[in-house]
């Protein structure tokens, strides 16, 4: 896990770093009215740089190799699962919309993956679509796209 850790850790800081200071290269970091859009993208990007170097100082301060990194048995069977099920909501997401798309991603994780009640799955799932819909739509304005059933 060690070796992996320092991989993803190297990565990690390398692109937080790149991320800053691309923010800073192609956006403004302050504007006549305060915060430009380049400041939040800039200290994300050294957030993540920080939490990248921590992770890769802890990764080569370690002697022991660590358990493998990789799950196994059960554990990869619900890690390819939610893959799979990850790749075909981006994959149907302009043919069901995202409100639809939205409700089947999360059926599909909450009732075959989890285990959850029908009216505990479909109840969750229908909220967190109506939720995901106002943030984005009407608080981001953000458009969804829009699938057959014009939602």
């Amino acid at each position: 896990m060690r070796h992996a850790d320092r991989i993803a850790g190297a990565a990690l800081l390398a692109s937080g770093v790149a991320f800053s200071a691309a923010a800073l290269k192609y956006y403004s970091y302050w504007g006549p009215g305060g915060p430009g859009s380049g400041f939040l993208p800039f200290w994300l990007g050294i957030v993540m740089a920080v939490l990248a170097g921590l992770l890769l100082v802890g990764a080569l301060r370690s002697p022991e190799a660590g358990p493998g990194w990789l799950p196994r048995g059960e554990g990869l069977k619900r890690l390819v699962a939610v893959l799979a099920v990850t790749a075909a909501f981006v994959a149907l997401l302009h043919a069901v919309g995202m409100m639809l798309g939205t409700v089947l991603f999360l059926v599909a994780l909450l009732r075959f993956l989890e285990g959850y009640r029908w009216s505990v799955t479909l109840g969750v799932a229908v909220v967190m679509a109506a939720v995901n819909y106002l943030v984005f739509t009407f608080w981001l304005r953000v458009p969804f796209p829009l699938g057959p059933l014009g939602f």
